[in-house]
């Protein structure tokens, strides 16, 4: 039997959150692994707890129950300053609203993971990203100074520069038009080829891009989907 490579693998995961004097369930005993090199959509409805699954994934929160494991490694045997380095090295963010630094050009937004792990020939790596996402004339820009979609090119390029094993997208084109959304999600599966990705979206154009596509409903995965 050929073996499967797994990059991030959950066991029986719970997640409540308290509002008030209600105890909400977000996540309920679920359970998945993520296939290596494969672009995995996660498909769920607005609360459904898809944010709260990548926080869990990326360590920023930690489970009521249950275990992540991370390219090997357990997050909950590891101390916070451990998760934060396992970020900083393993993993690659992209936001909805692309969270960028409106003080920084793009270059120096860019930059900004290789100069945390103070990876060397740092420029050239910076340039060959932007190449990659269409982006590299514009290095000197400030975000204010571009469109959406150019701003997400550049959060897609900060994302993957240090060329992390994994990336967590949450809505990467919730803020964009149709058309733009389709450019961006075509920049982002041809940059991402063979990276694991985990990209969570009520868009069902996004799924259709997925090689792996799972729903997630009431706290838990439906089975069979992916």
């Amino acid at each position: 039997m050929e073996h499967t490579e797994v990059s991030v693998s959950l066991k029986g995961l719970n997640k409540s959150f308290t509002e008030g004097e209600r105890t909400r369930d977000v996540l309920v005993d679920l359970s998945a692994d993520f296939e290596a090199g494969k672009f995995h959509v996660i498909l769920g409805r607005s609360g459904s707890g898809k944010s709260t699954l990548l926080n869990l994934i990326s360590g920023i929160d930690m489970p009521d129950s249950g275990t992540v494991q991370v390219a090997g490694t357990m997050l909950n045997e590891i101390s916070e300053r451990e998760r934060t380095l396992l970020r900083r090295k393993s993993i690659g963010f992209i936001f909805q609203f692309f969270n960028l630094i409106p003080s920084l050009t793009v270059e120096e937004n860019v930059m900004l993971p290789l100069e945390l792990l103070k990876v060397e020939n740092r420029l050239d790596r910076v340039r060959q990203v932007l190449d990659e996402v269409e982006m590299g004339d514009r290095m000197s820009s400030y975000p204010d100074a571009l469109s959406g979609g150019e701003q997400q090119r550049i959060a897609i390029a900060r994302a993957v520069v240090h060329e992390p094993e994994l990336i967590l997208a949450d809505e990467p084109t919730g803020n964009l038009d149709d058309t733009t959304a389709e450019q961006v999600l075509k920049i982002l599966t041809g940059i991402t080829h063979q990276r694991t990705v985990l990209l969570v979206t009520h868009s069902q154009e996004a799924a259709h891009k997925a090689d792996c596509k799972w729903i997630l409903r009431s706290g838990k995965f439906e089975p069979g989907v992916n």
